[in-house]
């Protein structure tokens, strides 16, 4: 196989606790990751030289710190393959979001490599290395929705709802340093003992700071919360909530698409990343 073209799917968190701070600075959490069908699309080509070559440009993102070309090349060197890649990238998530476009995208480039260059390399060892590239990389490299604790890397398999979601995107880019390093943001959420994890009472704790901060994204949450419960994901900006039909979720989209943007998509907890990948792999065996 000397081409591949794979999706990298959104994610939301449909709740996030946060249950304290490490003396690294990190923050430990609880929150469920659930995938959307719905995301970039990448495409790679193997190249013989050793080069990685990430042909799309990104505003405002060196080539070389671009998450896409660091993956690459972290996986490249080590595995100590020769062979490289030209990759090009399709971008539709929204930088800034919440919804894990550059993680997604560096999750779909290991994955994606490892088949292309076939390197006998198993979830387990693609979700170690993921994780120095960001906390949220190991969900998307194993593809399934997760209850995660930690920084975001303790991941055990659920099954919630799979409702159709109107995400809506407000025209700002949200740092996660500065939210998580905000003085007011709360980081005492009591664990919690439940299993399964318990779907009521619960919340995006970084959600008041990033109100407070960003009118866009209050405003974002008070406009779909008159159709359903509206919450953040991540730390933000984009803002969700749940419909049980296409059809629901469409019709409250058009309602507001005046004064909002934004899309609709079907909640997934196997990513659609990782069905596309077991197609592939079936096709190659029979």
């Amino acid at each position: 196989m000397q081409k591949l073209t794979l999706p990298a799917p959104a994610k939301l968190n449909l709740w996030l606790h946060i249950t304290g701070r490490r003396a690294d600075g990190y923050h430990e959490l609880e929150t469920v990751f659930q995938f959307l069908e719905h995301g970039d699309e990448l495409g790679f080509a193997l190249r013989d030289d050793g080069q990685i070559c990430l042909r799309t440009e990104i505003d405002g993102v060196p080539h070389d710190s671009n998450l896409i070309v660091r993956a690459a090349r972290m996986l490249q060197t080590q595995s100590g393959t020769k062979l490289g890649a030209d990759i090009w990238l399709h971008k539709v998530l929204p930088m800034g979001g919440g919804i894990g476009g550059g993680s997604s995208d560096a999750a779909t480039t290991l994955l994606a490599l490892a088949h292309l260059w076939q390197l006998d390399w198993d979830e387990d060892r693609l979700a170690a290395l993921g994780l120095s590239l960001g906390a949220d990389v190991p969900v998307f490299v194993r593809g399934h929705a997760a209850f995660a604790q930690g920084v975001g890397e303790q991941l055990t398999p659920v099954d919630p709802a799979e409702p159709w979601y109107v995400v809506l995107v407000p025209q700002v880019s949200v740092s996660t340093a500065e939210i998580f390093s905000h003085p007011e943001l709360t980081r005492d959420s009591l664990p919690l003992k439940m299993r399964p994890v318990p779907e009521g009472n619960s919340r995006n704790d970084c959600q008041p700071v990033v109100e407070q901060r960003y009118p866009e994204v209050r405003n974002a949450l008070i406009s779909l919360g008159k159709f359903t419960e509206a919450r953040m994901t991540g730390t933000g900006s984009c803002v969700f909530g749940a419909f049980p039909s296409k059809a629901e979720a469409d019709k409250v989209l058009a309602l507001l698409s005046e004064t909002q943007t934004g899309f609709v998509a079907k909640g997934s907890n196997v990513s659609m990343l990782h069905r596309k990948l077991q197609s592939l792999i079936k096709k190659s065996s029979s």
